[in-house]
This record gives structure tokens, sequence and C-alpha cells, in this order.
């Protein structure tokens, strides 16, 4: 598991009191529910005290010993490093945590990796190889079902791989507050080179913050360039060891099942300088990879435990169901009765379909289960919102913001450097701009989701968004602006950055109705008989009276009527009489446009 926060950035304040008179000991790594434990505060004032220090974590998210020092200080106490600690679980039962391996102290566990990668160039043909040459004997072939997840062995080592391939799915774990991969392997075709695939995924791995593992596939292919490859690499800032750099690079031929055994042994070396550990005597604490409803055995979820040991028999809290593990299948369907840190298991019991990248939690009982859901639901309501130039300054002085992660998208390859270039001298003291991917094209899908898992937003320059992009920005709450002059975006950020920026409105659509029939009102006036078609009308709101194509009239809604009655609102599939100020002349068939004006990311 990830740790949530970088200790050079939480130095305590200056001027500090003399030290407190309570004294705690905290272990070398600490989840926020374990530090709430241990200095008898609730998850959610931990979470606020980190958000203090600009440190982003839930709460069962790790954080190292100086991050704890700094919120135990801030709770009145003073801490020293711990040989010994003891966690209390959610239902106050106790368990010794040692560090030595007689009580099953921190251990080496397996990386967990996902490939990523051009939709061609044969991420999954090289999960299939793995899977076919790594599997032991015995084993292989006998994979009975698609449970999200599988390992292989090398040399008496494990490595889970997720069977998930692209960054789409890896981001969309992120998004959701999961941070499950330790590895990513890029898989790039050697006849084909770096595609723009090929850059959103680096980006999308960068963002992640986890290191890269370059896998050149199809050298088998006569037309194969591996240098060619590794140069585009190069130019993407992936520079091989062999050329001076410091990304491992493997030749591999998914195809005729060559190079495997050296991408495995590289990405175990990886691991290594990654130290990846967990204690395997804690209580099994985990991530939901994928779920869903099977008419038999109902509720299944596919869970990747990260740290501990979940056991059948567990009373668990996967988001917010819970649930007793019944039985637990590893990725062969077979049961078993206890999975540790790394391995992904199918377990049943749950009361309802988790989502993926919801946490799972082992607690004591299910008046525990509850609570527990209910602080997860508090501490999610009090983790920041999505970052908008209107609130950026906002979220800076309070220091909830240090970073400003930007998608661009342009128009056109060349408009891309400039921008960049422009944006980032746009750092200060207080906040660093970030581009977290940059690439031509419409705003995508995939866009919206790395800026929803990056907590940033996205540019448009010369360029436009995908109905399902909209869709999807608007649910999630992400800002999409829009630009054709390079000097407007720099100048907004700049201003934001300074609290400088003027607010911007944007037009929402209320509602809509269709014109069946007119009314006439003294000797000028006329009355609308509509028939309201989507959303609502509102006596009061803007309206617009659009004939065919062209837009014959603006004002609002004067008078609305149902039969003899004013009213206030009519929803969609009621009619009703409208009075428009200023317009007496209606004809069947004219649709009203009724929207209102609200301020952009408020």
């Amino acid at each position: 598991m990830p740790r949530a926060s970088k200790s050079e950035a939480l130095e305590p304040s200056a001027g500090a009191e003399a030290p407190p008179a309570r004294t705690v000991e905290i272990p070398a790594t600490v989840s926020v529910r374990q530090l709430s434990e241990l200095l008898g505060i609730s998850t959610i004032e931990v979470i606020k005290q980190l958000m203090r220090q600009g440190v982003m974590a839930n709460i069962n998210q790790i954080i190292d010993y100086d991050a704890a020092v700094v919120v135990a200080a801030a709770g009145g106490y003073e801490a020293r490093p711990a040989p010994r600690t003891t966690r209390r679980l959610a239902g106050g039962l106790k368990r010794d945590q040692l560090q030595g391996e007689e009580t099953g102290g921190m251990r080496p566990r397996p990386p967990v990796v996902t490939i990523m990668g051009h939709v061609d160039h044969g991420k999954t043909k090289l999960l299939d190889a793995i899977r076919q040459t790594n599997v032991t004997a015995t084993e292989a072939g006998g994979i009975t079902q698609h449970i999200g997840a599988y390992q292989a062995e090398v040399n008496g080592q494990k490595i889970t791989f997720l069977d998930t391939p692209g960054h789409e799915a890896f981001t969309a774990m992120r998004a959701r507050g999961a941070q499950v991969t330790d590895i990513a392997v890029l898989v790039v075709a050697a006849d084909d080179g770096v595609m723009p695939q090929t850059l959103e995924a680096i980006d999308h791995a960068r963002a992640a913050g986890v290191p890269i593992v370059i896998a050149i596939n199809k050298i088998d292919k006569a037309d194969a360039n591996p240098d060619t490859t590794k140069r585009q690499l190069s130019d993407a800032d992936l520079l091989v060891e062999e050329w001076g750099g410091d990304v491992v690079c493997n030749l591999v031929s998914a195809r005729e099942k060559t190079g495997i055994p050296e991408l495995l042994e590289s990405i175990l070396l990886v691991a290594e300088m990654e130290e990846l550990r967990a204690n395997p005597a804690l209580p099994g604490e985990g991530v939901v990879i994928e779920a869903g409803m099977d008419r038999t055995k109902g509720p299944l979820a596919t869970v990747l435990v990260q740290n501990g040991s979940l056991r059948v028999g567990d009373m668990v809290v996967v988001g917010n169901t819970w649930g007793r593990v019944r039985a637990m299948f590893n990725y062969l369907g077979k049961r078993v009765k206890k999975a540790e840190p790394s391995t992904p298991v199918e377990l049943l019991g749950l009361g309802s379909v988790p989502q993926a990248g919801d946490i799972l939690t082992v607690v004591e009982d299910e008046r525990q289960a509850r609570s527990l859901v209910q602080e997860r639901e508090q501490a999610a309501a009090s983790l920041p919102g999505t970052v908008s130039l209107s609130n950026l300054y906002a979220q800076i002085s309070t220091g909830q913001v240090k970073e400003l992660d930007v998608i661009i998208k342009t128009g056109v390859q060349g408009s891309i450097e400039a921008i960049r270039a422009s944006l980032e001298r746009l750092d200060t003291d207080q906040v660093k701009v970030k581009i977290v991917h940059a690439g031509s094209g419409n705003i995508t899908e995939g866009d919206v989701m790395l800026a929803v898992a990056s907590k940033g937003l996205i540019i448009g320059f010369d360029t436009g968004i995908e109905a399902g992009a909209k869709r999807m920005a608007e649910a999630e709450g992400i800002q999409v602006r829009f630009y054709d002059v390079i000097y407007n975006l720099v100048d907004d950020i700049e201003k934001s950055l300074k609290g400088m920026l003027e607010p911007t409105y944007v037009e929402v659509i209320e509602g809509r109705g269709e014109v069946i029939a007119t009314f006439q009102t003294g000797k000028r006036g006329q009355i609308a008989g509509i028939r309201v078609t989507e959303g609502k009308v509102t006596r009061g709101v803007p309206v617009r009276v659009r004939r065919g194509d062209e837009v014959v009239a603006e004002s609002t809604v004067s008078s609305l009527r149902r039969f003899k009655d004013d009213v206030r609102e009519v929803s969609a599939g009621y009619e009703a009489g409208v009075g428009i100020a200023d317009v007496n002349s209606f004809e069947v068939g004219d649709v009203l446009e009724f929207f209102r004006m609200e301020q952009e990311g408020g």
C-alpha cells in the first residue's frame, strides 16, 4: 500500500510550545485508522490534520512516522519510535504487532503489476504468455474462472498481475481512491513504436507515482526496430538503462514466448528496490478489483489483499456494505481459507455488490461494521472537493492544494509545448503547476477519469469534448475550460493562482416545451399553450423562443398557469399556459427553452 505523505512537507510549525506531557509510541508506518486509535481521536480529525499539511489520505492509507508525529503533536502528544505497538481493532480487540519474525511482523510481499500501452501492441497476449508459461505445471490450463487477477511464480517468488490491461482501468481504480498497482509494465510494439496511447499510459503511470518497466514486444516481426522505439521512449523522458538512464527495458515476443523470464526477473528486481512490505499477522485490508451479482451465489467481489490476512469467517466492511466471508476462491477456482498480502481472491458473503475500488477492512462484528461505514462517509464528506479555477485560490490559502494538476488537450500537436512552457512558468511559492497529461484531439472519458484521479482540471485549446466525456465531467464535478487564445488561457490560470480571477457564468437548461396552441389576451397580448417536453418550467426564469433553427425572441416567463390557476412551476409531461414578457406572437411548433445562469465551478 503506498504511503500518503512526504516527511519534508510535514515540518512542525515554528514557535511550538514546550513538549506535551503525554507520550505515545508510534511505529515506522501506521494507517490513519491505527493512528486515530493510538491517539484516542476520531479518524476524521486525523484526516483533517493531515489535510492541513497538504496530505490527502483515506482511513486505511499508510502514513510514515514523520507525518504521524505532526498529527500526534496537534493532539497534545509527544511521539517516539515504537519497537512494539498495540493495534486496537474497530471493536476494541487488541492484537500485538511485533516487528520480529516470530509474530509475523513486516515481511516482503509480492509486487502487484498492471500491463499498460497502446491498444494493438500486445498487452493481452503478453499476459496470456506469462500465464501459460509461469503458472506451475500442475496448475497450467486449470484456470476455471476470470477473477480480474492472477499470480505467476518465478524462482519461488510470486508476482500478482491485474488482468485488466490498459490505463483506463488502472486510473479508474485510482479515481475511487484505491492505489492498487506497485509497478506498471509499459508494452510498446517494436514495429510500431510510441503511439498516442503509449504516451497516455506513461502519463497515467507517472500521475500515480509508480515505477515503469518497459517491455518492447513483437521483436519477432521482420520490421521490428527496438532501437527506434528506445529513441522514441527517450523523447518521452523514459531513458533505458543501456542508454545511461534508469528505466528497466526488456525485449520480448508474446507470440513466440521469448524474453518472458527476463521480464519477470526485471519486475522482481524493481520490486526489491521498492522494498514492498506488509504484515500478514494483522487483520486483512484490501481493495475490490471487480464485483458483480451471481444468480445462484449472490454478491461476488474479487479482492486484492494489501495488508494483513483475510480469512474465511472474518466480518468485513467493503465500501458501504458488509458481511461475513463465507467462502474464498483463488484465481484457479480453488477454495482457500486464508489470503495474505498481494493475493487476489473472490469472496462470498457480502450483503450487496460493492464497487471496484472500494476498501475492504476486517472488523469485529456488525455493530462495528455499521460504525465504520459511518466513519467512511463522514471522512469522505470532509475531504476537499474537486479543483476549479474559481475555488483554487481558496484551497491554496487553506493548504489543501500544493500542486495544480492540469490535463491539456489541443486541436493540433504543435500547440502543446507552447502551452506547457507558459503554464510551468506560473509556479509560486505556495503551489506548483503540474501538467499531468498533454495530447491532441477531443477531450475523452479517459482524460476526465485522469482528472478525477489526480484531482485536476482539464483545459481544451482549439478542440472539443466527446459527449460521454462531457456527461462524466458534469457527474464527477470536473471543470473543463476551453480557449482559443494562449494568452487568455495563461492569464486565467495566473489570476486564479493569485485569487484575482473574475467568476464566469455558464448557461444551464432547466426545461423545454413545445407550443401546441395560442390564446389571445387583450388586443395585442398572446399566451402560449405548451406541453413541457423535458425538465420543468418555472415562473420568472429566462426563456428563449426557437422557431426551427432560429431564436426569434428572448425574455423571461411573466406568467404561468395550469387551467385557471396561477402556479410556480410545471414539470415535464404536463401542459401549461405561458406568458413571456414583451413577446406577443407565437406559432404552433415553436420551442420554448427555459434556462438559468450559474457560476462556473461554484
